[in-house]
């Protein structure tokens, strides 16, 4: 006789199957999960996404492309236009006698500017303190002796000498040179400011191009404090790199400093108007303006008294044109005409500022 082992079914009861309620039932996904899914979202998400027009307008091609040919234009156009056409307007060069003050004046015309001293002391006063560019002394009848201040710039300093050679050479007198005010041993060609300025005004625009993209992460007070911060830093690390590690620029410290604050935030700060104001054009508008013209027209490569007329009025009041002029006097001249520049500069970084501010108060 054999027992079966085998267990016989039994009928479910309600202990089984438990009443179902509201925290216990979960939804059954019915939705299969691929990797495609996962990888590029819902179906739903795909058609919420914008997708290119099969026929993009013309617009959406031939605006950056315009934009970045005029960019092209502008830069070959000022950098190598001013070069070609650059002449001595008005050079202030001091004469130490009144009859040889009115044949310079007489003999090369609107090229100079004849700044007459009584004598020897005050000539060299006015070209120390960068009144003049260079000094005229007659020695006897048929010599003379010019002196010239080479922190100029090479650009100007070799025009102060061609238009007197020429006088002399007409004249049939003989010139003898000196540099009274010669360039540090590191800045031979006097470019280092053009550098300096140039690569601070870069370094400003791209912090704020880079701000510009931030307005949904940062209040527009926590960006003004990063391109506050930035200026600051940037004005003390080219100070450093330019003055006591390169030896380069021999400004005083602090001044330097703060020059080169400045001018990182008159770039920034300027930048950031513009994109504000005018949107992604905005950028390439800030280009034109600081890197291209204002860098060219800054009387470092080309001194100011050789730019044309309109180039010599830019020079005068954008930010790199100011910096460079207040790092030469710095560096050379005992910061006699720093304190134009330098308010340029300022009124360069607070008046945008104080724009956008504006505007984001408005629009709140």
């Amino acid at each position: 006789m054999h027992t079966s082992l085998e267990a016989k079914p039994r009928a479910p009861t309600e202990a089984d199957h438990p009443a179902a309620t509201p925290e216990t039932e979960a939804p059954m996904n019915t939705t299969p999960t691929t990797p495609s899914a996962e990888l590029h979202g819902s179906t739903a998400d795909r058609r919420a996404r914008p997708t290119p027009p099969e026929k993009p307008p013309v617009r959406a091609w031939l605006q950056p492309s315009l934009i970045a040919l005029v960019v092209v234009a502008a830069f070959i156009g000022c950098y190598v236009g001013i070069a070609r056409a650059a002449k001595p307007h008005r050079l202030p060069i001091a004469v130490v006698d009144s009859r040889l003050s009115a044949q310079i004046q007489q003999a090369l015309g609107d090229s100079v500017a004849v700044h007459t001293e009584p004598d020897a002391a005050a000539a060299d006063h006015a070209l120390r303190h960068r009144d003049v560019v260079a000094v005229l002394t007659p020695l006897g009848a048929d010599a003379l002796h010019l002196e010239v201040a080479g922190a100029n710039g090479l650009s100007t300093t070799t025009a102060a000498q061609n238009l007197v050679s020429a006088y002399a050479h007409g004249a049939d007198k003989t010139v003898t040179m000196h540099d009274g005010v010669p360039l540090t041993r590191y800045d031979s060609r006097g470019l280092a400011g053009f550098y300096v300025a140039f690569g601070v005004t870069l370094s400003g625009f791209v912090l704020a191009q880079n701000i510009l993209g931030l307005a949904r992460t940062l209040h527009l007070r926590h960006r003004f404090t990063v391109m506050a911060a930035f200026a600051a830093t940037a004005g003390v690390v080219g100070a450093v790199l330019a003055g006591p590690v390169l030896g380069a620029v021999p400004a005083p410290f602090a001044p330097l400093a703060v020059t080169l604050a400045l001018l990182a935030g008159a770039a920034a700060f300027t930048t950031k108007l513009l994109g504000t104001f005018f949107g992604s054009v905005g950028i390439p508008i800030s280009i034109l303006l600081l890197l291209t013209v204002g860098n060219s027209t800054s009387g470092a490569s080309i001194g100011a008294d050789l730019l044309p007329g309109a180039a010599r009025v830019l020079s005068d009041l954008l930010p790199p044109g100011a910096a460079v002029r207040a790092i030469t006097d710095l560096s050379y001249f005992h910061g006699a005409h720093a304190t134009v520049p330098l308010l340029t500069l300022a009124a360069w970084a607070v008046g945008p500022a104080l724009l956008t501010w504006a505007r984001s108060a408005r629009q709140r």
